[in-house]
């Protein structure tokens, strides 16, 4: 019966994946009938057959057509395009007159006015320098007048690459978690996000004992939220006072790569290369909550303009969490919890950034937070944005009670507070 769900599920993503009218609705058909294959499975002969074999076919099917339902990737080629011609990315926006010679009738149709498929076209970009630099490997490797093919085929190949890491690092059955997302087709492939880099270099970085450090610091200059996950590898590192060498042996080689991936654009550039990342924040109203989506669950308890204030210090309380009592034979764990906490305290609009907590539910077998990519595609595409945020916070709770009671159970003050109520 799980090949019978999971035939279903390629059907629905192929429709997904050649876009057109009521998106939503096929998306939440897709992730009922991840469900059910993830479930139908969970007794099933031949698993690691299954998930690879149904994985590369899930994968696939975002090949199936164009970029649906964003259009970052143009911006990749964009990007791939200006540095292969000797021009720092961060120097220009695509609309800058000065990069008029680099324009073709793909990216900026003829016709239309000077219109382009390129998104925010007017401000320089913002993607880190790994990220930069992979889109010129791509643009180096695209023959002429592919498009966006190559993108997606690259996307396609980092997902599997996970779902092989996943399979060794984690085992076949957790790795399932990843191999039918319907997430990955449409974020990773379909719309080739660069997010999948990243998340490779994240679950590469849990998965050895050395040079963990250094590709974190890869992840995150490919993509800045894989930041989050930096106190998961410092697991427990304030269980018995501060345990510098372990701290130092983790983020000074993080910080290092960062800044050896930054120094070339660095040299080369005469703007800023934080790029668009500022403005950013803004448009996306992270200073402003009661202007859009953000902090949604928050906000549903607490005043607006409290929102922010309480999403750090929450955010604040589960990392100090995870430095004080995580373990440290278990990085990915705590980085689920950090990198979980920060989407549903924020709740962004963009399912392709839960890419990272697909991956790290699928390493800690935890899928209660499988919610939380779920909801950022029903914000993504026009749906409830608070309901699905408040339904995904809810879920992981429930799934985290029992962990919730054993540790309140082990903390003395909570033992001396019940005793105090009894009596």
């Amino acid at each position: 019966m799980a090949v019978v769900a999971l035939l279903a599920l390629v059907a629905v993503l192929v429709r997904l994946a050649l876009g057109g009218p009521g998106l939503l609705g096929w998306y939440l058909a897709a992730w009922a009938l991840f469900a059910a294959a993830l479930w139908l499975s969970r007794h099933g002969r031949h698993l690691k057959l299954l998930v690879i074999g149904g994985g590369l076919a899930v994968i696939a099917t975002g090949l199936a057509g164009p970029p649906s339902t964003s259009t970052d990737s143009y911006r990749y080629a964009w990007d791939g395009r200006v540095q292969a011609a000797g021009i720092s990315p961060y120097d220009h926006a695509p609309a800058d007159p000065a990069l008029a010679p680099l324009r073709d009738g793909w990216l900026f149709p003829p016709g239309c006015g000077g219109c382009t498929r390129i998104n925010r076209p007017t401000v320089h970009t913002i993607y880190p320098p790994v990220a930069e630099g992979y889109f010129l490997v791509v643009h180096w490797l695209s023959p002429a007048g592919t498009r966006h093919k190559p993108l997606q085929v690259g996307g396609a190949l980092l997902a599997v690459a996970v779902l092989l890491a996943l399979c060794r690092a984690s085992g076949v059955r957790r790795a399932a978690a990843w191999a039918w997302c319907p997430a990955v087709p449409i974020e990773a492939v379909n719309n080739a996000h660069v997010d999948t880099l990243a998340v490779l270099l994240v679950v590469l970085a849990f998965s050895v004992n050395r040079g963990r450090g250094a590709l974190l610091g890869a992840a995150i200059a490919a993509k800045l939220l894989p930041v989050a996950t930096l106190p998961g590898a410092l697991s427990g590192v304030l269980r018995r006072g501060v345990d510098w060498r372990r701290i130092l042996a983790i983020t000074v080689p993080a910080a290092l790569v960062v800044a050896l991936a930054y120094l070339p654009y660095v040299l080369v550039s005469r703007s800023s290369v934080l790029g668009y990342l500022f403005g950013y924040v803004q448009e996306e109203h992270y200073s402003a909550p009661s202007a859009g989506d953000r902090y949604a669950v928050l906000r549903l308890l607490l005043p607006d303009s409290w929102a922010p204030v309480a999403a750090i210090v929450a955010l604040a309380a589960v990392t100090l969490y995870v430095l004080r009592y995580g373990e440290p034979d278990r990085p990915w764990h705590g980085a689920l919890l950090v990198t979980g906490s920060l989407l549903l305290l924020f709740t962004p609009g963009y399912s392709w950034y839960a890419l990272l907590v697909v991956a790290l539910a699928a390493m800690d077998g935890r899928w209660e937070w499988l919610g939380v990519p779920l909801a950022g595609g029903i914000a993504y595409l026009g749906g409830p944005a608070t309901l699905a945020y408040t339904l995904a916070a809810a879920a992981v709770l429930a799934g985290q009670w029992p962990s919730i009671k054993r540790l309140a159970g082990q903390r003395p003050f909570v033992k001396r507070l019940a005793g105090q109520r009894r009596s």
